[in-house]
């Protein structure tokens, strides 16, 4: 059944109702019921990354896996990534003269347990990295013997070798295929086969190529029509999510680039666009100050998200808009990959804010007309991006982020 955007009202009172703590006075708010803004439409979503905790015989992994269940969630996106390359890469050396290294015995167990969990929702496909001897370094990269071991410089280099894309799109649709059509025939004609037949709902194109191998708008432009015109050839239904930037703001270029048909192949489908939102506070701000910080980022993002809005219905109005990373981020987890780094205690209240920031921006979207608004992200805990964690560790039980997501998938979604 259609919300109408009440929505943003009504979680005015969630995110200011018990704030007067920094207020002298109560805020007075009143709601217009009979104000009709917007007939909405967003779904409230998360993020999940292929992970240890989501591994078989992983201490957590059932309740893990009931938790995005029991969510109900559509557009969930499902991303096996770089920083655990053994079980997000399904081909981690180039083919030799006689064989591959076509392997996906780690990958296999967790995707089928998330294609389970999300039965009969829709679900976003995003393998986003790239194999990364497709790119032009000095020496080899070499990765972690340990599944289990968080590595985090697998993505290096800026430049393929294959300057056409060919070679990594071809790779991206034998995996579309291994879990669309049973299998597929790999680069020696060997036909590797599978027992999968799974509607993909959505594939994604990488995750934040800004950051993690710097193409430029044109550059991944190039890249999402080769990627697209391979993996549509596998999976014919399969609709396309394109951009999934992580800074947004300050790039109009981009979306005026990518969402012109022009610069497109001619057929190539622009279903969906897709960037992030984190707050973050500065290293030396204090928790007082942190309310103060994250709405007013989160108000600038709305800005800049109406922004991208009046490009895309310029350009290409039938495009979709799903912000599917959103949350609140310490500055300490930036500093994760530095070994000797010591970690501040998360405070407190850290928790209720974070949730009600994700209400406030779900709320803003709403508003706004996106089409999903995905929290990030239920595996991240203490090593692995702990402040933008769902759940408590090491028990892996709720915390206020999941349980803000749960309220809204409950009585607003659409």
């Amino acid at each position: 059944m259609a919300r109408t955007t009440r929505v943003t009202l009504l979680f005015s009172l969630i995110v200011f109702g018990g704030s007067t703590s920094f207020c002298e006075q109560p805020t007075s708010i009143q709601v217009h019921w009979d104000r009709v803004v917007r007939i909405s439409k967003t779904k409230p979503t998360l993020l999940v990354i292929a992970t240890p905790p989501l591994r078989r015989g992983s201490a957590v992994h059932d309740d893990v896996l009931q938790l995005i269940k029991h969510l109900n969630a559509d557009d969930v996106r499902y991303t096996p990534w770089q920083a655990y390359p053994r079980l997000g890469v399904a081909e981690l050396e180039p083919p030799g003269r006689n064989r591959t290294s076509w392997d996906f015995s780690l990958i296999d167990p967790m995707t089928e347990d998330i294609m389970n969990a999300t039965r009969g929702h829709s679900l976003v496909l995003n393998f986003s990295t790239i194999p990364q001897w497709m790119f032009k370094t000095s020496e080899a990269v070499s990765y972690p013997a340990d599944p289990n071991q968080v590595f985090w410089n697998y993505e290096q280099g800026a430049e393929l070798r294959d300057p056409t894309f060919h070679e990594a799109a071809d790779y991206f649709a034998r995996v579309a295929s291994w879990y669309a059509n049973g299998g597929f025939t790999d680069e020696l004609g060997k036909r590797h086969e599978s027992s999968h037949h799974y509607k993909i709902d959505y594939w994604e194109v990488l995750n934040e190529p800004d950051i993690e191998h710097s193409f430029s708008p044109q550059t991944y432009t190039r890249f999402y029509d080769a990627v697209v015109n391979a993996v549509h050839k596998v999976a014919p239904q399969t609709k396309f999510v394109g951009i999934c930037w992580s800074y947004p703001s300050g790039h109009p270029e981009l979306f005026e680039y990518f969402l012109n048909p022009r610069n497109h192949k001619p057929g190539t489908p622009l279903d969906m666009i897709s960037y992030h939102f984190y707050a973050v506070p500065g290293m030396d701000e204090t928790p007082e100050i942190y309310p103060y910080t994250f709405f007013n980022q989160a108000d600038k993002f709305l800005e800049i998200v109406g922004y991208i809005e009046s490009i895309r219905q310029r350009l290409s109005a039938t495009t979709g808009t799903m912000v599917n990373e959103i949350g609140t981020m310490l500055p300490d987890d930036g500093l994760q990959a530095n070994p000797d780094h010591v970690f501040k205690p998360v405070p407190g209240s850290y928790w209720n804010l974070s949730a009600a920031v994700y209400a406030y921006v779900f709320a803003g979207l709403a508003r706004l007309g996106v089409d999903a608004a995905g929290e990030s992200e239920i595996t991240s805990r203490p090593g692995f991006f702990r402040s933008i964690a769902m759940l408590n560790w090491p028990d892996a039980q709720p915390n206020p982020r999941y349980r803000v997501l749960k309220l809204i998938q409950d009585n607003f979604a659409p």
